[in-house]
């Protein structure tokens, strides 16, 4: 059997690692539009700093030759798929509260699952399915299954971004083959940057901030959720897959809410402990499942 220490079981910590960044995202965002600075604006800024220290640090090194092609690809990744991720499951707010959009957000690696045994990419093997119901229940457990009659177009929103995720994973694996990660990340940012930026431009809300609070959950922002989130899920993909990574980083949930326990002064509830725990085991299965295979190979 092949310690932690293997590819695989490197490739699962750096999924852990990009969960827990994005996971910081909603409490670093609340933080910043507690100060008054727009969505928009914060969505901007983050993704421009964030090519900007990536291309400050990955593009000069080797002189990586990338296709015109796969820059494109991966724009149009970074631009369009992720903020219109973005975009819907936040317009589904409008709609329906944060727990139910979260609730019905992370069945995404059910749809990855499934998407994928549909493509016939990756089998549903006993082992993926269980580590997959582990997550599921552990996400349900900490978010709370929606009881209340909620509004059908909210509903379909956050599903829809959770199936626009599942087919943003595999794709983002596609067109990250060959090139490296740093190199993928930062025009995958870069496209992202233009997105958000003309979205801001158009609703009128780009704007300097002016205190420096916000600067520093900008920069965080930056820095946290995106260059090392992005890096370090692109080199974690190319690895696992997409299923393996969908159910991975199912821990990104769990973490918020320990950060905003720590951070915001939020309650740490038993339920929330409880799907952390399932999680971690879902991580374990996978991670067992995954070094039995290597080592009877």
């Amino acid at each position: 059997m092949e310690s932690s220490g293997s590819p695989i079981g490197r490739a699962t910590v750096l999924i852990v690692i990009s969960a827990l960044s994005f996971g910081s995202i909603s409490v670093l965002t609340v933080l910043t539009t507690d100060a008054g600075i727009p969505l928009l604006t914060i969505m901007a800024w983050r993704y421009v700093l964030g090519a900007s220290l990536l291309g400050v640090t990955a593009l000069p090194r080797k002189g990586v030759s990338i296709s015109k092609r796969r820059v494109i690809q991966l724009l149009l990744i970074g631009g369009f798929g992720q903020a219109l991720i973005t975009y819907v499951s936040l317009y589904s707010l409008r709609y329906i509260p944060v727990g139910p959009l979260a609730f019905l957000f992370y069945t995404y690696p059910a749809w990855v699952a499934i998407i994928a045994a549909i493509r016939g990419t990756e089998r549903l093997t006993t082992v993926r399915v269980t580590a997959l119901m582990l997550a599921l229940i552990g996400v349900t457990v900490m978010v709370g299954m929606p009881i209340k009659k909620l509004n059908p177009i909210g509903v379909g929103l956050a599903l829809t971004s959770a199936v626009l995720y599942s087919i943003y994973l595999p794709a983002l694996e596609y067109v990250q083959e060959g090139v490296p990660a740093m190199a993928a990340t930062f025009w995958l940012i870069v496209g992202a940057a233009v997105s958000f930026v003309l979205a801001a431009l158009f609703a009128g809300e780009l704007s300097i901030p002016q205190a420096g609070s916000a600067w520093a959950n900008i920069f965080l922002l930056a820095v946290v959720s995106t260059v090392i989130a992005f890096s370090s899920l692109i080199k974690g993909l190319s690895v696992l897959g997409p299923v393996r990574t969908a159910i991975v980083a199912t821990v990104e949930p769990f973490f918020t809410a320990i950060l905003g326990v720590i951070v915001l002064r939020n309650q740490l509830s038993a339920a929330t402990f409880t799907g952390g725990i399932l999680i971690a085991a879902a991580i374990l299965v996978i991670e067992w499942s995954s070094t039995r295979i290597s080592a009877t190979a």
